[in-house]
């Protein structure tokens, strides 16, 4: 049977990240990755789906600067995020967080990041096979090798230890964890049940359409039902955009109140409208009074997974620890780092599977859990706490927020935000309020939903 010191599962972001740590400490690392057919791609690769949009202070966690970047992985330069509400509206210009990378943001081709990643973790020597379907790791505490990899139609891998980067949906993760906990995995990482479904579609915009959107990523909020539900619209190159949005699975549309009040339901919806519908009607919404939709919208049929569209997961569960002491580190959408709100999450899937190959490939995972807390805490507890915060928003609701962000942002007579806080009024501080409290409740770690004292060894 063949040994190795690092098996990684799942080729995409957090799994080449590990495999190139793990093999410039010096291990032999291995990836096993299932590989998906694209359009835009020549060969097998990674589930490459994702909005692909990196905000300035991202850059540093994921610790990768776009100048290490080929030309051809960057698509724009963004200067600006908007949130658009059924009736307010508000341009962010700052993340308001210190950053090495001086613009705003940028936008990239996901499909080319995956396979330059991969290339980087060839080059620092990890082995990188494609077409491989993993179907389970056995673990067994003492024994050489500790984990056995089971491949479909081949020959198992040995190895010291085995770095799940699988995706939100948890193929093997799950099979793994499952083993190693006194309850059903699924009552905290069910996936039909924790994750979100996002749908994406290339499309050509009318020139000055794409004039008026250029260096902008734009979101709309209170426009349709389910917890951190939204279309969006983040600008490529040559005047195409990926127009998307995001939205709970199995959302029940006879359990929303005040189903008028969504711009983009219609009265005689009975279920949730497709993805493609969501999109039609938000053209329509915003721009059918100028334009023929989706006519002057085309599909680029040359783009995305197929014929310009793609459909994905994206996990809205909190993070996980890992069980380290079985040698198993969990990255990435596995993990639930990536997050529904805010659109996937590359820059964490790159720092964890960073963290856990380097541990890995120096022969000790046992640091694992604190160290990616260390590295992306901040990031995972924000994104938590606005989840969280937002959780029973309803139309009205992100517009009284819009409003009082847009009287923060406008506001610049004091030195600081605290300052602008009090000048845009007590909506504003009763929000900031609010966010400190629900932020203050995650502390210490508080956002893990399976804590690494669950696991039973």
């Amino acid at each position: 049977m063949e040994q190795v010191d690092v098996a990684v599962v799942g080729g995409g972001p957090a799994g080449s990240a590990a495999a190139h740590a793990a093999a410039e400490a010096g291990a032999s690392a291995l990836v096993l990755e299932k590989g998906v057919p694209r359009e835009d791609r020549s060969g097998l690769g990674p589930d490459s789906t994702d909005a692909a949009g990196i905000l300035d202070y991202w850059v540093d966690i994921m610790g990768i600067h776009p100048d290490e970047l080929p030309d051809d992985v960057l698509l724009s330069e963004l200067d600006r995020a908007a949130f658009v509400g059924p009736s307010e509206s508000c341009v962010l210009r700052s993340t308001g967080i210190g950053a090495s990378y001086d613009a705003f943001g940028y936008t990239f081709h996901r499909a080319r990041f995956d396979d330059w990643l991969r290339d980087r973790a060839e080059r620092a020597g990890a082995d990188y096979r494609v077409g491989v379907s993993v179907r389970d790791v056995e673990t067994t505490p003492g024994d050489d090798p500790r984990h056995v990899v089971r491949i479909a139609g081949g020959d198992p891998v040995g190895a010291e230890f085995v770095v799940l980067a699988d995706g939100p949906q948890r193929t093997v993760t799950n099979r793994v964890l499952d083993r190693l906990l006194p309850y059903p995995v699924t009552d905290r990482l069910d996936t039909t049940s924790v994750n979100h479904i996002a749908y994406q579609e290339h499309r050509r915009l009318p020139p000055a359409v794409a004039e008026d959107l250029r260096g902008a990523i734009s979101f709309w909020w209170g426009y349709m039902p389910g917890h951190t539900a939204y279309p969006w619209i983040f600008p490529n190159d040559d005047d195409v955009a990926r127009i998307g949005l995001t939205m709970p699975i199995g959302l029940d549309l006879s359990s929303v109140a005040n189903q008028e009040s969504y711009a983009l339901l219609r009265p005689d919806d009975r279920t949730v409208p497709s993805g493609s519908e969501y999109l039609r009607r938000l053209l329509e919404h915003e721009y059918g009074d100028e334009y023929d939709v989706p006519g002057d919208f085309p599909l680029v049929e040359s783009r995305g997974k197929s014929e310009g569209t793609e459909t994905y997961p994206i996990s809205s569960t909190r993070p996980i620890d890992s069980p380290v002491g079985a040698g198993v580190a969990v990255v990435g959408g596995a993990m639930g780092t990536t997050s529904a709100f805010h659109e996937g999450g590359d820059h964490v899937a790159v720092r964890t599977g960073a963290i856990a190959g380097g541990l890995a490939g120096r022969g000790d995972l046992s640091g694992y859990n604190g160290a990616w807390k260390a590295a992306i805490g901040d990031e995972i507890r924000r994104n938590v706490t606005m989840a969280d915060m937002v959780r029973e928003y309803d139309p009205d609701d992100w517009d009284r927020v819009f409003r009082t962000a847009r009287r923060m942002v406008a506001d610049e007579s004091g030195g600081g935000l605290f300052d602008r806080r009090f000048a845009a009024g007590w909506d504003a501080t009763k929000l900031f309020a609010r966010y400190k409290w629900h932020k203050r409740r995650l502390r210490k770690g508080g956002y893990v939903s399976i804590a690494a004292s669950d696991y039973v060894y």
